[in-house]
């Protein structure tokens, strides 16, 4: 199990969040986020996938954040196309697509990308871009029928885990999950204790089954 840990644009707290030594660590390039990055980032551990977060963004605006950042990951969280997905994944950058769930979700849309990113990402559908805070019905998941592994995304945060072991039990391909502000505090920073804790409890409800 993987663990992404999104929203990071304080250095302090990027580095109290690296030293927890998650797989990823991400940072948003929307403008209108709360959590935007606008600035220089800090160099990570190369164990850690420093991933940008997107939404529609040209290509060149990407591309030129890659460099900046040394990015080695970007999640794609707008309208982007398979073939727009698969010229950066061409480039060697892995590509996390993410897509807004709800009960209405055709995951049929799909197929088109299973070829052309390395990593789906499921987050709750909202009429904003980026997350919501809240989780989705999971029990979608059960429409859920490709081989590729994906995170699961959505206020997710230490009142998750019940309902994150259930998930479990589907045998779906998760690859990881990915957090974010249910671990901050009033100033957007990542409480440490909390998300130290969190990583802990599932690591060992994993290994233990």
């Amino acid at each position: 199990m993987k663990f992404k840990v999104c929203g990071l644009f304080n250095d302090k707290n990027i580095h109290q969040v690296a030293k927890l030594n998650p797989d990823y660590i991400g940072h948003i390039f929307w403008e209108n986020s709360l959590r935007y990055v606008n600035g220089p980032t800090p160099v990570l551990s190369k164990k850690i996938n420093k991933t940008g977060v997107f939404f529609n963004s040209s290509i060149e605006d990407i591309y030129d954040k890659i460099d900046e950042h040394n990015l080695n990951c970007v999640q794609l969280h707008g309208d982007e196309s398979p073939e727009f997905c698969k010229e950066i994944m061409d480039k060697g950058i892995r590509v996390i697509k993410s897509f807004r769930i709800d009960d209405n979700f055709d995951f049929i849309v799909l197929n088109k990308y299973q070829e052309n990113c390395n990593l789906f990402l499921f987050d709750s559908k909202s009429d904003l871009p980026g997350g919501t805070g809240k989780s989705f019905n999971w029990s979608n998941l059960k429409k859920y029928n490709l081989k590729k592994e994906f995170f699961i995304s959505g206020g997710i945060g230490i009142h998750s885990l019940k309902s994150l072991i259930d998930l479990f039990k589907m045998k779906l391909p998760i690859y990881g999950i990915d957090v974010n502000s249910k671990f901050e505090d009033k100033n957007h920073l990542k409480k440490i204790n909390e998300l130290e804790t969190f990583i802990q409890t599932v690591k060992n409800e994993i290994y233990s089954r």
